[in-house]
């Protein structure tokens, strides 16, 4: 049962963090535009293939991102902050200029000239999970528990949140065309910014934590000397 609550912490904490960062639904938007000149059917396979390229990014960044982050000499609390202070960076523009990431998003994929020649480049990496995404997966995998024991259900949760977080993806990425009509422009801002404000609250969260990894055994120490 402990196991269970664990795995559902960490899933709730980064399908969130994810879904905000990646903001499939103003992406797909995009990608309705993108992929306009296609026939339903190759519009459902680039789609596919986005989702895979998608959550094997997020998986990697979410498994291998500390470890890498830890060959550089890079101390988990300082991941933890500089991690926590990109959601925050990250949520905050798209909290008060949505338009902005929209627009760089869309220069970063104006270029593919065939849609699908370039499902993994650049219409997953960098317009679907970006650096931004990379950098937040990195950030929930780094919020690892000491305890070996837990660790299980802690990757368990997080590798489910990227496995969701492509579901959704290849769901929104489908039917994106009917999605631009429901929605409208009204419709997307007003999405886009409660997800911006929960990434917000998510990355403060993590730097919080760091914060405590870092300044808890300075205070610790203070108080064993006195």
């Amino acid at each position: 049962m402990n196991s269970w609550n664990s795995t559902t912490d960490s899933l709730l904490l980064a399908f969130p963090a994810l879904f905000s960062i990646v903001n499939p639904i103003a992406c797909a938007l995009i990608f309705s535009q993108l992929t306009a000149d296609n026939t339903p059917d190759e519009r459902k396979r680039l789609a596919g293939k986005v989702a895979l390229y998608a959550t094997f990014i997020m998986l990697v960044a979410l498994w291998a991102g500390t470890t890498v982050m830890n060959f550089f000499g890079i101390t988990l609390s300082a991941l933890r902050l500089a991690g926590g202070l990109v959601v925050v960076a990250s949520a905050w523009g798209l909290l008060f200029a949505p338009e902005r990431q929209e627009a760089r998003k869309q220069e970063q994929a104006v270029h593919a000239a065939n849609p699908e020649d370039a499902a993994f480049f650049p219409l997953t990496m960098p317009f679907t999970t970006g650096p931004g995404t990379i950098s937040v997966a990195i950030t929930l995998g780094s919020n690892r528990p000491p305890a070996v024991h837990e660790l299980i259900p802690f990757f368990a949760g997080n590798s489910l949140a990227a496995v969701l977080m492509g579901a959704v993806i290849w769901g929104i990425y489908r039917y994106a065309d009917r999605l631009s009509t429901l929605l409208g422009h009204t419709g997307t801002r007003i999405f886009t910014r409660l997800s911006a404000f929960i990434l917000l609250c998510i990355g403060a969260q993590i730097l919080l934590n760091g914060a405590d990894d870092a300044l808890r055994p300075l205070f610790q120490s203070h108080l064993d000397q006195h």
